[in-house]
């Protein structure tokens, strides 16, 4: 165990009995006091990863309820938040398309129909990963595109028409292509990366009001498309310069993996269907389909559909499009640190924490809004190349919508931004798993990702500051000046 760890470890358990045995404001009460000490603390173990951050989301189970925080049913009852099984029905149907290829002939095709010049081809590769990242993980979204654009960079190694290094230059800028496109793709959609469901969570818990997936989708596919066309536009005229500009061989190589893959498969339409299905009865739920069955909900639907899977036979009838040994590879991590985030949030709302912390924050009452914005989305953007995106907006949302209750500004302003910010670091190969997965490629350097990254995280920072600010309150029709009485309880 390394130094920080060790630190970690040791300052978790010691901030927590200091501050219930020691930190006693006036007006501070018993149960909130709880409440924060197991924040700090879980906090502290976060930050430093002491133990795997989904065990530390378990500490609410333990500490919440010993502590007098929050009773033990109510904290158990977070894990089983409905938007932990969106997550679930939605991550089936990602290993059901995975299982099948039909997410690497989404992605081939693409790239084929985009073009053979250098520059189109990294678009090919980014559109392909992007969209893909809409609706798996960006995890397993990069991990299936490393493969392919490694065997496409090759080909342009091993090609005599090659200029010296070019293939180097290409492979630094597709690999960075990819990681970038995993993350801005996972902003798209409600279900595309976890803090945009933990900010659904929460606001749902804290205010009753339902972020739903058509009302994020008009928020976060725009914010992809720009941040994604200027990563483009960023990496093939500014970050790297190429000599060539056609790519021999190029074409021919995703001809030749798409013919690997053989025709469609009976399985593969089935799947399809069902992912096209799911995403059309998603998008039209609010507007549409809730006029014939009002009670219906986008959890409903992703566990309507991923149930639907383990009926459908393959074309052997030997096996369903997916089985229960195949589904349970989900990563069970993330929905524990989802449940963790949400225990968390509920334990700022029961005890007053939240609304004790939001008294302390008037201070901030004297800043421009905008300024307010643009600071939280810097730091949450810096803050995640060292520390998880999710952990970072569990423990940051349940003091944000107080926060936004003392200063007077309306609380979607602060809290989509951070929950935004969140996924758009660029910088570190910690920073997300994408970096990680395009640096083990061994195309890339520390120092290539920072400078290069360095210019996205600004980029991304002031995109979102104007979309949050000007753009969020017009399509979401609220008013960013005030606390709307609508949210107060």
């Amino acid at each position: 165990m390394n130094r920080t760890r060790l630190l970690g470890l040791v300052l978790g358990p010691i901030s927590f009995f200091l501050i219930l045995s020691f930190f006693h404001p006036e007006d501070l009460s018993k149960e909130a006091n709880a409440v924060l000490a197991t924040t700090i603390w879980i906090a502290i173990w976060w930050i430093t990863e002491a133990i795997p951050i989904a065990v530390t989301a378990l500490l609410p189970l333990v500490l919440f309820p010993l502590s007098g925080g929050l009773d033990l049913p109510t904290t158990s009852g977070s894990f089983g938040h409905k938007y932990v099984f969106l997550y679930m029905g939605g991550f089936i149907i990602a290993i059901a398309i995975e299982k099948w290829n039909l997410h690497k002939r989404i992605a081939l095709n693409i790239i084929n129909f985009i073009g053979s010049d250098i520059r189109k081809i990294i678009l090919g590769f980014m559109m392909a990963t992007a969209f893909l990242s809409m609706w798996i993980s960006n995890t397993a979204t990069a991990v299936m595109m490393l493969p392919i654009g490694i065997a496409i960079i090759k080909q342009l190694r091993d090609n005599p028409d090659t200029i010296e290094d070019e293939n180097l230059i290409f492979g630094k800028a597709l690999m960075l292509g990819i990681a970038y496109s995993a993350s801005i793709g996972g902003v798209a959609t409600l279900i595309g990366t976890p803090p945009n469901l933990v900010l659904a969570g929460v606001v749902l818990d804290t205010y009753g009001y339902e972020i739903t997936f058509m009302q994020w989708f008009t928020f976060g596919l725009p914010i992809s498309i720009i941040l994604l066309f200027i990563c483009w536009k960023y990496l093939t005229r500014y970050a790297f310069s190429f000599k060539q500009t056609e790519f021999p061989g190029g074409k021919e190589e995703i001809k030749r993996q798409l013919q690997l893959l053989g025709k469609i498969s009976y399985e593969e339409k089935s799947v399809g269907f069902i992912f096209a299905f799911t995403a059309f009865c998603w998008i039209t739920r609010s507007f549409l389909l809730q006029q014939f069955l009002p009670g219906l909900d986008d959890t409903i639907i992703a566990i309507c559909f991923a149930i639907v899977l383990f009926l459908i036979p393959a074309r052997n009838r030997k096996e369903q499009l997916i089985n229960w040994e195949e589904a349970v590879q989900m990563p069970w991590g993330i929905i524990l640190l989802f449940g963790g985030g949400m225990a968390l949030a509920k334990g700022f709302e029961v005890s007053g924490l939240a609304v004790w912390i939001g008294s302390q924050m008037t201070s901030l009452s004297g800043l421009s809004i905008i300024v307010l914005i643009l600071v939280l989305i810097a730091a949450v953007n810096f803050l995640t190349e060292i520390t998880s995106n999710l952990a970072t907006t569990a423990m940051l949302l349940p003091v944000l919508a107080p926060m936004a209750l003392t200063i007077n500004v309306h609380p979607f302003a602060l809290m989509v931004g951070a929950a935004v910010a969140a996924s758009c670091a660029f910088m570190l190969p910690v920073a997300t798993p994408p970096n990680a997965v395009v640096f083990g490629s061994g195309y890339l350097r520390i120092p290539d990702m920072v400078k290069k990254g360095l210019f996205m995280n600004i980029i991304s920072i002031l995109i979102l500051t104007l979309f949050v600010y000007f753009a969020l309150p017009v399509l979401w029709d609220f008013v960013i000046e005030g606390f709307p009485n609508s949210l107060k309880k």
